[in-house]
């Protein structure tokens, strides 16, 4: 168990490394993606980190000065060791805090999120496996986010044969405000902050409504609705305190444009989170914040990593229709306009397509279904 001092110092880290991290991150020129941002991790030894003679050396905040001030002083100390070295910090000691390194990595067009940081919630089910492996793929480091421990470590271990230290296994209940909470700090401990949020949670459950169970229905608005909202606040909360914009995406679902069946309680809850990220996109938009959501049809597994989603329908939707695994799977295929296997994979391509800012969108909605014209806005 932490002691007094070790949660003062955390707290006092999580607070401010992403400040600094904005402080650091270094405008590019790009109106789409306007800065080149940075790494920050706590240096092994403090006092190595203090024998540098180029290291930044920071007072520590007093309590209850506003953000804008600690920016201020922490910008004009930038600039000035900038101004004595010809080149931004490569080491910072902030008192209180503690040391850390500045490290920043080439950004390629194989690796275009290079030095971006982001968190992933529901990241060990199908779809969420699917969005920490790619954005892993193309440069990013990865707070990978779950409530199931056991499952996270196997996907933690899994994706570090690759990634190495880039990927972060954080356990985190989304309808805990405090979790909600530590799970943005772990990645502040980690790195120095976020830049990327992935709103990815989310419970499934077959069944009419003049048969529903209303605690089952209170237990997917719990984790649809409130998870939503919680991971929302706390990613804007953080992504302004860091000050250099970002990008939330959230997971929705075609039930949200086509509702079905027996899928009431699903097809209500995630409507309500997809209207939050909507409302989120016209609150954030001020700060350089882009919100958009990814909707996907059916997505059955990632590779041998079964949805936990439809785990839980999916037998019930195989005897409505009388059906195997295996003819439910070509059921959903068969029904959209191409034909078409939606894969983890393709989710994925489409939560790129926005945190790659490949055009000035926010609010938007990305279809991953095939085709399916009862999903169609209208």
């Amino acid at each position: 168990m932490k002691t007094t001092a070790e949660r003062r110092k955390t707290r006092a880290i999580a607070d401010v490394a992403p400040i600094l991290r904005g402080v650091l991150a270094e405008p590019c020129g790009s109106e789409d993606d306007p800065y080149l941002r940075a790494v920050l991790k706590r240096a092994g030894s403090s006092a190595a980190a203090r024998a540098d003679a180029g290291a930044l050396r920071l007072a520590a905040p007093a309590r209850n000065t506003p953000v804008e001030e600690i920016r201020a002083r922490f910008r004009q100390s930038v600039e000035a060791h900038r101004g004595r070295h010809g080149h931004s910090p490569r080491s910072v000691v902030v008192a209180g805090a503690g040391a850390f390194t500045v490290e920043r990595e080439l950004r390629t067009a194989a690796e275009p999120l290079q030095n971006k940081i982001a968190l992933v919630t529901g990241a060990a089910g199908a779809i969420g496996a699917g969005i920490c492996r790619e954005l892993l793929r193309r440069g990013c480091r990865v707070a990978a986010t779950d409530v199931a421990p056991d499952a996270l470590d196997g996907l933690v271990q899994e994706l570090r044969r690759t990634a190495g230290d880039r990927i972060l296994g954080v356990p985190m209940d989304v309808t805990d405000a405090a979790a909600v909470a530590a799970g943005f700090d772990a990645a502040a401990l980690a790195w120095g902050g976020v830049d990327i949020v992935v709103v990815n949670a989310g419970l499934a459950l077959a069944a009419c409504l003049m048969d529903m169970d209303l605690d089952a229905f209170r237990r997917l608005e719990k984790v649809n609705v409130e998870g939503a909202l919680l991971t929302l606040a706390e990613a804007g909360r953080r992504l302004c305190l860091q000050g250099t914009g970002g990008d939330i995406v959230m997971i929705s679902t075609k039930n949200v444009f086509a509702p079905g069946a027996q899928f009431g309680a699903y097809s209500a809850t995630k409507a309500g989170a997809h209207q939050l990220a909507r409302i989120a996109s016209l609150e954030l938009a001020p700060h350089g914040i882009r919100v958009n959501m990814v909707a996907p049809d059916a997505v059955f597994a990632d590779g041998s990593r079964k949805s936990g989603l439809w785990a839980e329908v999916g037998p019930s939707r195989m005897k409505a229709r009388g059906l195997d695994e295996k003819g439910l799977e070509e059921y959903y295929r068969g029904r959209n306009l191409l034909k078409a296997r939606v894969t983890a994979t393709h989710v994925a391509n489409a939560v790129l397509f926005f945190v790659t800012r490949q055009t000035p969108t926010t609010g938007a909605t990305i279809p991953v279904d095939g085709g399916l014209p009862d999903a169609t806005p209208r």
